[in-house]
């Protein structure tokens, strides 16, 4: 067995979600016409946090909360950070704190050999079933309350390479 695959073995393991018998609660009531766009729920571009400030973990959950692993609808604003963006797929990496998640986006643009972007393939998150890579430069802060809509899991295979690839980048720590 290769050292990688003994890695990947390992994240696979620490990643896999407990049975949970907690209750399942009820979707945010969502007012705005554009969740995540202004105000103290919107999503926001950050400076990946240090080693120690984010760890990577996969608790999806049907619950209507962006939940580690699910890949959620939001509007992120555009590189220039002028006010404009679009509503897209963000995969939710961890929590930041009591009242937000962190997250990388997701384009379907074919970013085939560019370091910063992971191939993930196709998955409920669009509806046209078009192949999707995971940004992996851009970290953002996502409210429950700017989220749109919960649109699906990762596969945990999937997660765990998009995992391992923060890992590698930022050094921040995988599991529960």
């Amino acid at each position: 067995m290769t050292q990688r695959h003994g890695f990947l073995s390992a994240l696979t393991r620490l990643l896999r979600p407990s049975q949970s018998t907690a209750p399942v609660a009820p979707a945010h009531v969502r007012g705005a016409v554009e969740p995540g766009r202004a105000g103290r729920t919107a999503t926001v571009e950050i400076v990946p946090p240090t080693r120690d400030g984010l760890r990577i973990t996969y608790a999806p959950d049907r619950d209507g909360d962006p939940d580690a692993g699910e890949v959620v609808w939001t509007w992120v604003p555009y590189d220039e950070n002028d006010g404009r963006g679009k509503d897209r797929p963000v995969l939710v990496i961890g929590r930041q704190d009591a009242e937000r998640v962190y997250a990388v986006r997701l384009t379907s643009r074919a970013r085939d050999g560019d370091r910063d972007y992971l191939g993930i393939g196709s998955g409920a998150w669009d509806a046209k079933g078009r192949p999707s890579w995971v940004d992996i430069e851009q970290i953002y802060s996502v409210h429950p309350d700017g989220m749109r809509r919960e649109a699906s899991a990762l596969d945990l295979t999937l997660f765990v390479k998009v995992a391992d690839a923060l890992h590698r980048r930022y050094g921040w720590p995988v599991g529960n």
